[in-house]
């Protein structure tokens, strides 16, 4: 008999096992597009092809009135039935909408994934009171599975093997097994309800073994010589113990459970929204510790509240750098929590990092005014507000042509690593032009500096000058129509009014001298010096 063990908290799973997915899948298809679904009251069955050739791998309930079954020949189908009706099956749709379900699921728990390729299963250790004890947790998934189209069979025991056994094999659904009495609850059950493989359950019972419980006393070294080998002997042997819970049964995930996560449970329901923020005040200190132990900083986190009533409300908000500062996530999450339907009360609230970036050590400053923040706070809370899709950045690129260094991204995206590299460059305008304008200029000599030059029909004595910066076009991009196509010369010159501006001169004399070709050099304005 399993029983629990004290001061250890038994784990509950719940498997859901859909017996007619594909065709359920199929006619919901046809409904959503307006087609005629499969018929009912009409033997309708789907085709696959395997090695014993055209087989049928899903049927209504009109078919098994007229004796078919799963896995039948085509051929032998219609001598039964000549009036069935056949389609292909679509396996890859099937299971594609079978991980939907697992996704759509996740309201009862954060861990689960598909069982096969017919059911799914959830681990709700510590979380059936939220909907109302395990009866009402079942109830509420089975409806709401009905609602969408979909019949189910459900089943609940300590273990994934129990659990899976009473989804398909109970008489009743749903069916739930208590701890105390899982190898009783088990007992009368096929050996097949331990998920073995054909052949195995095909050698049992000529053995004579048809149900569960007559492995029970069977001495296992007998069971290890009635056995071709030793592996399929012990297969039968770590399924019994694994549906018993006398051995651990490994279950991954579909989506993997955060590693930056806190909750908290109260005693009484909280029916205020004050009472969650002071909740979510406690939870940010208490994620951000561990972050900051782990050296790293949340790009997108999200509030779980879970109301009395089963159901349960998330906000998330994401962040444009990793941060680790407490009273930022509250800031971002403070202004949606008015939005939050308490409904009868919330009885437990989790705060977890999603997303996790490695967090850059900084310098820290011997006052605040010697410390110089940047723009992530703000645009944290104008995506908020605003929406993330909204908040646009420039970005640099890997260019050196002025116009090619920057682009404009989503400000949320992840700055390159190579930006946070020092290269010397000379001083650059803050304000580019979003094209050169032509300048005309008078130089003291062809290669130098300008004297004079008209700008937007003004005229400007130049009377200081620095330079030239010489930039050359990038090779890789001569022929694919980039902007730039000759070799710029760029000055910073400042006029007789103090006003600052960034030329340069498309093209070299010297060049035009030696080929006597091509179009004379060319000045432009690019910038301005505040």
């Amino acid at each position: 008999m399993c029983r629990p063990r004290m001061g250890y908290v038994m784990s509950r799973m719940v498997c859901v096992w859909f017996p007619n997915l594909p065709i359920e899948r199929l006619t919901r298809e046809r409904l959503h597009a307006n087609h005629t679904p499969p018929p009912a009251k009409k033997p309708f069955a789907l085709v696959g092809s395997d090695a014993h050739g055209l087989t049928l791998t899903a049927l209504n309930a009109r078919c098994r009135q007229e004796g078919l079954s799963s896995g039948m020949r085509l051929a032998d189908a219609r001598a039964i039935c000549p009036a069935l009706l056949t389609e292909s099956a679509t396996p890859d749709k099937d299971a594609v909408t079978l991980e939907s379900l697992a996704r759509w699921a996740s309201r009862y728990s954060p861990s689960l994934n598909v069982d096969g390729a017919d059911g799914l299963w959830l681990d709700v250790t510590g979380i059936a009171h939220l909907f109302g004890g395990e009866p009402a947790l079942l109830a509420d998934l089975e409806s709401r599975l009905k609602r969408l189209g979909f019949r189910a069979r459900l089943g609940c025991a300590g273990t994934l093997g129990a659990a899976s056994a009473l989804a398909r094999f109970a008489q009743t659904s749903p069916s739930i097994a208590a701890p105390e009495h899982l190898s009783e609850t088990l007992a009368p059950f096929p050996i097949e309800a331990l998920r073995l493989e054909p052949g195995t359950v095909l050698l049992l019972r000529r053995l004579g073994l048809k149900r569960i419980g007559q492995l029970y006393d069977l001495p296992r070294a007998s069971l290890e010589r009635r056995f071709h080998s030793k592996e399929a002997a012990e297969s039968v042997l770590r399924r019994l113990d694994e549906a018993l819970g006398r051995r651990n049964e490994k279950h991954a995930p579909l989506l993997p459970a955060p590693d930056f996560v806190t909750r908290l449970s109260f005693a009484e329901p909280l029916i205020s929204h004050d009472g969650v923020l002071a909740s979510l005040e406690h939870l940010a200190d208490a994620l951000c510790s561990m972050l900051t132990r782990a050296g790293a900083g949340a790009r997108r986190v999200v509030l779980w509240a879970a109301r009395t009533d089963g159901s349960a409300t998330a906000l998330e908000a994401g962040l444009s750098a990793p941060s680790a500062t407490a009273a930022h996530l509250v800031r971002l999450l403070k202004e949606k929590l008015d939005t939050i339907d308490m409904g009868f009360g919330v009885d437990l609230m989790t705060f977890a990092a999603l997303a996790v970036e490695d967090l850059s050590p900084e310098q820290i400053a011997l006052s605040a005014a010697n410390h110089k923040s940047g723009p992530e706070k703000l645009i944290d809370a104008l995506g908020s507000r605003l929406g993330r899709r909204t908040i646009r950045r420039l970005f640099p690129q890997e260019s050196h042509i002025p116009e090619l260094a920057q682009m404009t991204q989503s400000a949320f995206a992840t700055l390159p690593t190579w930006n946070n590299l020092s290269i010397e460059k000379p001083p650059r305008p803050p304000l580019l032009l979003s094209k050169p304008e032509s300048v005309t200029v008078m130089a003291e000599i062809p290669e130098g500096p300008p004297l004079r030059f008209t700008w937007r029909r003004v005229n400007r004595r130049v009377i200081k000058a620095e330079g030239p910066e010489r930039i050359a076009p990038e090779w890789w991009r001569v022929f694919d129509g980039s902007p730039m196509q000759r070799t710029r010369d760029y000055y910073r010159i400042e006029d007789e009014d103090g006003c600052r501006y960034w030329v340069f001169r498309e093209g070299l004399y010297q060049e035009r001298d030696e080929t006597h070709q091509g179009a004379p050099p060319r000045w432009f304005l690019h910038g301005v010096f505040p």
